[in-house]
């Protein structure tokens, strides 16, 4: 246990200079993010992650709505970093990358984009291979709280 707090990788602090990079991941039984930050030569270091079971209702999510809710659950964690300064949404569910443009029939996907508007970001796509720390975090979840 001790050697996974001394070896790569170590959480960092938060740099309020820079901007930070939000990546989130739903799964069938799980939600999990990793906040991180990007140093000059250009490799992401986490600064903070959670993770959540999902309720048995949200099981029964489609794909899209597991991993909107994801980020709105996420977002919220870590509104004391994120509200207020723009950042950067990493995802590799393509619909998502239209989430602040689009209007949606679903009811619960509307809700959960009005509930991003007080939050500035700008959504860039990624492969599900960039994003390991949330994919194991969705996979492998804490307890629900």
């Amino acid at each position: 246990m001790k050697a996974g707090t001394v070896n790569p990788p170590i959480l960092h602090l938060a740099n309020f200079d820079k901007t930070f990079i939000f990546q989130t991941d739903s799964s069938d039984i799980g939600d999990g993010s990793v906040l991180m930050k990007e140093d000059e030569s250009g490799v992401k270091h986490p600064i903070a992650v959670v993770s959540r079971k999902l309720l048995p209702r949200e099981t029964k999510y489609s794909a899209v709505e597991k991993e909107c809710f994801a980020i709105v659950w996420a977002v919220t964690k870590f509104q004391e970093y994120l509200y207020g300064k723009e950042f950067v949404l990493e995802t590799d569910h393509q619909p998502l990358q239209y989430l602040g443009n689009a209007q949606f029939q679903n009811g619960r996907l509307m809700r959960w984009a009005l509930a991003l508007q007080p939050y500035r970001f700008v959504v860039r796509a990624i492969h599900g291979r960039e994003k390991v720390t949330a994919d194991f975090l969705s996979r492998y979840p804490c307890e629900s709280v």
